[in-house]
C-alpha cells in the first residue's frame, strides 16, 4: 500500500511523530509531503489550535510534555504560530529527503530557532548547498510542487497535520502512530465486526 506522511514544520506534534516516522522510512517507501497546514485550515473554515486562546496554551504545555515523556528535545520557536512557508519551500527546494526535513525539524524544535524567514532559514540552507536562498525559495517549481501536495491532501480528504495517508485511510496525529501501524500490518481491521460497523454508523444529529 502506498504510504504519505502529510506534515507543516509549523506543528510541534509533527516533530513528536518524526523520530517514528524516520524509522519506519528505514523499512518502508514513504513519500514525504509538506503542506501548508494554514491553507488547509482555510479550506475547511477551521481555526487551528494555536488559535484558540486556551486551547493555545494547553496545547503547547501537552507538546512538551509528551516530548519530555519520550526524552525528545523540545524547544518553541521565539513566536508560534509562525509563518512555515520559508521553511516548507526551503524542504522542497532541498528534496523533502528524510535528511532535509530532520535538519529542519531539529532546527526549529530542538533548538528553538526561527523559520519564518529567508535570512532567518539561510544557514540552515548553506548547509543543503543551498546559496541563494530568496531565489530557490521563489521559484516556480518549487511553489508548484507545495501546491501538488495540497492538491493531493484535498484528494486524500485529508482535515489535519500530521497525518499517515496508508492506502485510502488516514491517520491523524502523532499519537496515533501505532494505530497506523497495526493497520499495515493487518489491512483487513477495518472490515472486521465493530470496526466495520463503524464506517456505516448512522448520525443521530447534527449542528450544521
Amino acid at each position: 500500500m502506498p504510504i504519505a506522511w502529510y506534515f507543516d514544520f509549523v506543528s510541534p506534534f509533527c516533530w513528536l511523530q518524526w523520530p517514528a516516522i524516520r524509522e519506519l522510512t528505514a523499512t518502508r517507501e514513504v513519500v514525504l509531503r509538506p503542506i501548508l497546514f494554514g491553507a488547509l485550515l482555510k479550506q475547511m473554515n477551521h481555526l487551528g489550535p494555536a488559535e484558540i486562546p486556551c486551547k493555545r496554551e494547553f496545547t503547547y504545555r501537552y507538546a512538551l510534555w509528551r516530548a519530555r515523556q519520550a526524552g525528545m528535545p523540545l524547544r518553541f520557536p521565539p513566536t508560534h504560530p509562525f509563518n512555515p512557508l520559508p521553511a516548507l519551500r526551503l524542504c522542497v527546494a532541498a528534496g523533502s529527503t528524510v535528511e532535509v526535513v530532520g535538519a529542519i525539524y531539529e532546527w526549529i524544535w530542538a533548538h528553538g530557532r526561527a523559520a519564518d524567514t529567508p535570512e532567518a532559514l539561510a544557514p540552515l540552507a548553506a548547509s543543503f548547498g543551498i546559496t541563494d536562498l530568496r531565489e530557490a525559495l521563489s521559484a516556480p517549481t518549487v511553489k508548484a510542487e507545495l501546491q501538488v501536495n495540497f492538491e493531493q491532501g484535498m484528494q486524500d480528504r485529508l482535515y489535519g497535520v500530521p497525518t499517515l495517508a496508508i492506502g485510502g485511510e488516514l491517520f491523524w496525529g502523532a499519537d496515533a502512530h501505532d494505530f497506523a501501524m497495526a493497520y499495515l500490518d493487518n489491512p483487513g481491521m477495518f472490515a472486521e465486526g465493530e470496526m466495520a460497523r463503524l464506517g456505516e454508523l448512522p448520525v443521530g444529529v447534527s449542528r450544521i
